[in-house]
C-alpha cells in the first residue's frame, strides 16, 4: 500500500485535503518540492506548483498525483473543489498559516476549511515501512562511516567547526543528500550544552561531544558519540560509565508494547541513583522520519497510552550535563522490528575512546 493509499482511506468521506508542508508534501507523492500544494480528494490526487518543479514533478512524483501549473492557486483550488462537489477542505492546523486560512477562506466561497491533517499524518508517519527503514538505515551506515572517519582527522590545533565542517563534508561526499539536521561539536566546558554551537576555537581537553547526522533518501539519521581529547579523570569515567550504563539498559528494555515513559525512566533512574540527580534535563528520545524529531517521544511527559510499535523509529541519548565543567552523551537511533524486538540502526564503538592530546 503507497502512503497516499493509506491516506485516502483515513479521509473523511465527502472531505478534501490541501497539505501545504513539504515533509507530508514529500511522504504523499515522493516529491520533495516547497512550493505548492497537495490537493487530495478520494478520487483524484492534484500536485499544484510553479513552472520550475513542473518537469521534475512529472518524473519523479507517485503517478497517482496529476502534476499542474495554475495561474492562480486559490482559484485553482476552488475549481476543483466545484467540480468534485465537496464543501469541506481539511487543512494541516499544524502547518498552515492563519493569513493563508483566511486568504483560501475569501477565495473559496461556501467552502468550509477544518484541521484535521496534522493529526491523521502524523498517525500514519510515525510507523515506517520497508523503504522508509532502508532509507533510514543507509543515513545511519553514512553517519557510522563519518565518525570512524573523523576519530583519524582530530588532532590539537583544530577548532570545533573544523571538527563540524569534516564531519559534514565526509557525509555529502559519501552519499549523504544533506545533514538531517545542524552538526553539534563541542569539547571541555562547551560539552555541558546539550545543543552546543560548534566554536571557532581549538578543541578543549576533555570530552568532545559531537551529534550528528546524514540525509538519505528523504530519511533523516541521528547519532552522538563523546569522545575523550586525552586521558579521563575517575569522575569523568563515572559519569560515561553511567550515560552508558543508562542507554543501554534502555535499549535492552525496548520492545512493542512498552511504555514510552517507562523506557525515559528506565534510564534517568540509573542516572538519578548515580548521584546526578537534576543533570539529565532532556528527554531519552524522540521518533526519526523525514523530521529529526517526529513521534513518539520517550519521555517522562509521555502518555501513559503511548507504547512503542513495530515501524517506530526512535533515538536512545541519555546524558550527564554538569554546567561550566563538561556533559556527555550516547546517542543511538533504533526501530521496532515486524516481531516486536529492537533493531539498532549505529553501530559505531561506544566504550569510552581516548585521543592521544600532547597539548
Amino acid at each position: 500500500m503507497t502512503h497516499l493509499e493509506a491516506f485516502l482511506q483515513k479521509l473523511p468521506a465527502g472531505a478534501a485535503a490541501l497539505i501545504s508542508a513539504p515533509q507530508n508534501q514529500y511522504y504523499l507523492s515522493g516529491f520533495p518540492f516547497e512550493d505548492g500544494y497537495l490537493l487530495i480528494f478520494a478520487d483524484e490526487a492534484l500536485l499544484l506548483t510553479d513552472s520550475r518543479y513542473v518537469e521534475a514533478a512529472e518524473k519523479g512524483a507517485d503517478p497517482a498525483f496529476t502534476v499542474a501549473c495554475p495561474k492562480k492557486m486559490s482559484e485553482a483550488i476552488g475549481e476543483r473543489l466545484s467540480a468534485h462537489g465537496v464543501t469541506t477542505l481539511m487543512v494541516e492546523e499544524d502547518h498552515l498559516t492563519l493569513a493563508a486560512k483566511d486568504r483560501f477562506e475569501k477565495a473559496l466561497d461556501g467552502v468550509t476549511l477544518t484541521g484535521g491533517v496534522s493529526a491523521l499524518l502524523t498517525a500514519l508517519r510515525v510507523q515506517k515501512d520497508e523503504k522508509e527503514l532502508s532509507a533510514i538505515a543507509t543515513a545511519q551506515s553514512i553517519t557510522d562511516a563519518a565518525f570512524s572517519h573523523i576519530l583519524n582527522y582530530i588532532k590539537p590545533g583544530l577548532r570545533e567547526i573544523d571538527v563540524a565542517l569534516e564531519l559534514e563534508f565526509f557525509m555529502r561526499k559519501n552519499g549523504a543528500a544533506g545533514l538531517a539536521f545542524q552538526t553539534i561539536a563541542v569539547s571541555g566546558s562547551a560539552s555541558s550544552l546539550p545543543h552546543g554551537v560548534p566554536r571557532d576555537c581549538p578543541l578543549e581537553k576533555g570530552f568532545l561531544t559531537m551529534d550528528f547526522g546524514a540525509r538519505y533518501g528523504g530519511y533523516c539519521s541521528d547519532m552522538t558519540r563523546t569522545v575523550v581529547l586525552g586521558r579521563a579523570d575517575e569522575e569523568m569515567k563515572k559519569v560515561y560509565d553511567t550515560v552508558l550504563t543508562a542507554q543501554k539498559a534502555a535499549l535492552a528494555a525496548a520492545a512493542s508494547g512498552v511504555s514510552c515513559k517507562k523506557l525515559d525512566s528506565v534510564a534517568r533512574d540509573i542516572i538519578d541513583g548515580a548521584g546526578y540527580v537534576g543533570r539529565f534535563g532532556h528527554s531519552l528520545g524522540h521518533g526519526v522520519g523525514i523530521d529529526i524529531h517526529e513521534a513518539p517521544r520517550l519521555s517522562f511527559t509521555a502518555k501513559d497510552e503511548d507504547v512503542l510499535l513495530p515501524g517506530h523509529v526512535v533515538t536512545f541519548e541519555p546524558g550527564i550535563y554538569l554546567p561550566g565543567r563538561y556533559g556527555c552523551r550516547i546517542e543511538d537511533m533504533a526501530a521496532v522490528r515486524a516481531d516486536g524486538t529492537l533493531l539498532d540502526f549505529t553501530k559505531s564503538e561506544k566504550e569510552m575512546i581516548e585521543l592521544p592530546w600532547n597539548c
